[in-house]
């Protein structure tokens, strides 16, 4: 129920650590993916992984905030392919700038890194969706999986537009779950994933200090996850792998936590 064999995988923002560690295990379980990235050299290095250990994967390098990147990646993926039957939205992060602190104030964050951070998040869902969401609904089935976060339920400090984009992404995944149902076709699921604090670039310069001991909000952090510690990117493989499997033909409209019991937690 859980093997992928033969279904083709897109999964955008391929290039980084949690997508790349996504599209080596969806490899894994027998899908053939297509890593899509801006930077073509991460893209190719992690494809070259998976081909390495037998799998098979192509790198393209694509800008999933303009529409003409997207078709042109489309179309390179149906080259080779042939067919689409699952899209993993992974192309998102934070920017410092962007983000609240003794330096630099809300009232100084700059409208460009705000919108940066935004669209990359929120847009970077909604166009590979139009894009790749459109095949699904000429075939009349398919699988997306987006990236939500903890954001996505509670607020969190510092991160502005992290925040509000991610909890875009979840309202739009319930939305276009329901929307593909009730006008293409109820076999093309749309879920999400909430993945909770996890030790990656874009964010260890507000979790760790430069010796690496936590900061007070990696602290903060620990004291409020049940499991006492930060999550890996091989521990969100699993239940992308579940969402886009058959054990899942049941499943759409859900954003599923994968946070160590963060947002379970009151504090209490």
């Amino acid at each position: 129920m859980f093997r992928l064999d033969g279904k083709v995988a897109v999964i955008t923002g391929a290039g980084g650590v949690i997508c790349s560690t996504l599209a080596k295990d969806l490899a894994g379980v027998g899908a053939l993916v297509a890593l899509l990235d801006i930077s073509a050299e991460k893209a190719q290095a992690a494809a070259d992984i998976i081909t390495q250990a037998g799998g098979k994967a192509i790198a393209v390098e694509t800008d999933v905030l303009s529409p003409e990147s997207l078709e042109k990646a489309k179309e390179a993926v149906l080259g080779e392919y042939g067919k689409i039957d699952i899209l993993v939205n992974g192309a998102g992060g934070n920017h410092p700038k962007s983000t609240t602190g003794p330096a630099q104030s809300f009232f100084d964050l700059p409208v460009e890194a705000i919108k940066w951070v935004f669209d990359l998040n929120f847009m970077g869902t909604v166009l590979p969706t139009q894009v790749f969401g459109k095949l699904m609904a000429e075939q009349k089935k398919g699988c997306i999986v987006n990236i939500a976060s903890m954001s996505s339920f509670r607020p969190l400090t510092k991160v502005l537009a992290y925040s509000s984009s991610k909890s875009a992404i979840a309202n739009y995944t319930e939305w276009m779950a329901v929307h593909f149902c009730q006008n293409y076709s109820p076999e093309i699921r749309v879920n999400a994933i909430a993945p909770g604090f996890l030790l990656t670039e874009q964010n260890r310069f507000l979790l760790t200090n430069e010796d690496g001991s936590l900061t007070d909000r990696g602290n903060s952090v620990i004291r409020s996850t049940p499991m006492a510690r930060f999550g890996s990117p091989d521990e969100m493989s699993g239940a992308v792998i579940f969402l886009c499997s058959e054990a899942a033909t049941f499943v759409t409209g859900v954003v599923l936590p994968l946070d160590g019991g963060f947002n379970a937690f009151s504090g209490v």
